[in-house]
């Protein structure tokens, strides 16, 4: 099966098999939130990305191999909601930005800054920090090729802002200097909501973001 980054609510999961790491991408909740599965090939370690909500589908989605980590991409409860129910029945260490990590219900294992590298058995994903949807907002990338993006960046444009035009240049000058401007077009993004785009899909309307202010 082709993966395409179409999932539903109450949908079955969509599966992207890389080299070195299984992606399942998961609709849960009423806000339409998108929850990702890592799971490293070699040792079958899992990485969890956002337990916003159900988490009884997403413990089906887990399976019985184990994940070391959960990620929380920034501090707004709808990414949150399984956290607490997660954390405790998998025992994986919570990880999240500093400026967001006091805001989560659960205590914080590891907190990350821009700059480090998580890791999920033998692979490393690069830290992020793309400040103004939330101060300690986050996207996780896999070899400049698979990035994952929570709620900054989505297909049309960059996080809300809610109207506030200093969040704003912030946010569009992280994503267009951390990301665009090092990045290639090829670059898949895996958003916290609604469906995948790539880099090369949005790089063109980068000057219509910056001049609407949204």
């Amino acid at each position: 099966m082709t993966y395409t980054g179409d999932v539903s609510k109450g949908g079955p999961a969509d599966v992207r098999e890389l080299t070195e790491l299984t992606i399942s991408k998961l609709e849960v909740g009423d806000f339409g939130n998108n929850a990702y599965l890592l799971r490293c090939n070699e040792t079958g370690d899992g990485l969890l990305i956002d337990a916003a909500a159900e988490p009884d589908r997403l413990r089906e989605l887990i399976g019985d191999l184990p994940i070391s980590k959960i990620v929380t991409t920034h501090r707004h409860k709808d990414h949150w909601m399984g956290l607490t129910e997660l954390a405790r029945s998998t025992g994986a260490t919570v990880v999240a930005h500093t400026l967001d990590a006091p805001e989560l219900p659960v205590p914080v294992g590891l907190e990350v800054e821009h700059g480090d590298r998580i890791t999920v058995g033998v692979v490393s994903l690069d830290v992020i920090h793309l400040r103004g949807h939330t101060p300690g907002s986050i996207a996780l990338l896999h070899q400049d090729a698979h990035l994952f993006t929570g709620d900054s960046l989505f297909p049309g444009g960059v996080g809300n802002t809610q109207g506030d035009r200093a969040r704003f240049a912030q946010l569009f000058g992280d994503v267009k200097e951390r990301i665009f401007d090092r990045l290639p077009d090829e670059v898949w993004v895996y958003p916290g909501h609604g469906r995948d785009t790539t880099l090369g899909a949005e790089r063109a309307s980068l000057p219509e973001w910056e001049a609407r202010g949204w």
